[in-house]
């Protein structure tokens, strides 16, 4: 049996099981992925999926300072749609 990974939540700071949070990766040319297999190579923070977790994240920028470049509105807005489209 295997032992669960667990991760922060960059937002909210709560740990759990790997699988419960949404990853986003920066590849070494500084772009930014949804990472819903949490497999792709990079840099990778992890968020609930919550969207106030996700609304704390852009306020505060901790994303932009985790990955030290500039995060467009496209990309949030791509996150939201992914946390919106798990809670149906």
């Amino acid at each position: 049996m295997k032992k669960p990974v667990f991760r922060t939540c960059t937002a909210c700071r709560i740990k759990q099981d790997k699988r419960e949070f949404l990853r986003i990766a920066k590849d070494k040319d500084n772009n930014i992925y949804i990472d819903k297999t949490g497999k792709l190579d990079g840099r990778g923070a992890y968020i609930c999926y919550n969207e106030d977790c996700l609304n704390k994240l852009i306020k505060t920028k901790k994303l932009e300072r985790g990955f030290n470049v500039k995060i467009s509105e496209e990309i949030y807005n791509e996150i939201r749609g992914v946390i919106i489209d798990r809670a149906r």
